[in-house]
């Protein structure tokens, strides 16, 4: 176990920063949790987290916009799901850019939606910043802050392994049936 941990303290900042690219909410819990145990540093764990997601949402912003037609190639099967993230930049502006950061499911999408129309760049950038400081900062220090609890949680994971396909399956159906009424096409 404690080689675990070494391993996780030598390269658990290049696993957080490749997986916040494209979102980081877990990596980031457990980086927090692990700050609470003494293997990592919680201010490095925020600062790479939010360095990487604000990176990684420019690139798919940047990549939707001056690269379309191999997007349009990767998402072809998403487009119901892109029209829904069209739908919810009316329905909430600018505030979509720091509810994204949250709501798994559109992290990527959202992004891209923008990038597809005509917002500006340097505002996306702005907003992006800022909404992946705040979105480091409360998930960071709030892992942190919950890490006694949280490490209850998986020692009893540990010690009933079937608690954890259960609640990601009901987790993942949840979200699977979300979207699929969201992006029902509607007669």
């Amino acid at each position: 176990m404690e080689d675990t941990f070494s391993n996780l303290a030598t390269y658990g900042y290049i696993g957080l920063f490749l997986y916040s690219l494209g979102g980081g909410f877990v990596a980031l819990v457990g980086a927090g949790v692990l700050s609470y145990m003494g293997k990592m540093d919680i201010e490095a764990s925020i600062a790479v987290a939010f360095v990487a997601n604000a990176l990684g949402d420019v690139m798919l912003f940047y990549m939707a916009r001056y690269q379309k037609s191999m997007m349009m190639e990767g998402i072809r099967k998403h487009r119901r799901k892109l029209a829904l993230s069209h739908i919810m930049m009316k329905k909430y502006g600018s505030w979509i850019i720091l509810i994204q950061k949250y709501v798994y499911g559109i992290k990527t999408l959202i992004p891209i939606a923008i990038g597809l129309t005509k917002y500006d760049f340097k505002k996306f950038s702005i907003l992006n910043v800022g909404s992946s400081a705040i979105w480091a900062l409360s998930v960071g220090f709030g892992s942190y802050y919950s890490g006694a609890p949280l490490m209850k949680v998986a020692e009893l994971i540990g010690e009933k392994p079937w608690i954890a396909p259960v609640v990601l399956v009901v987790f993942g159906g949840s979200l699977w049936l979300y979207m699929e009424k969201a992006t029902k096409k509607k007669k």
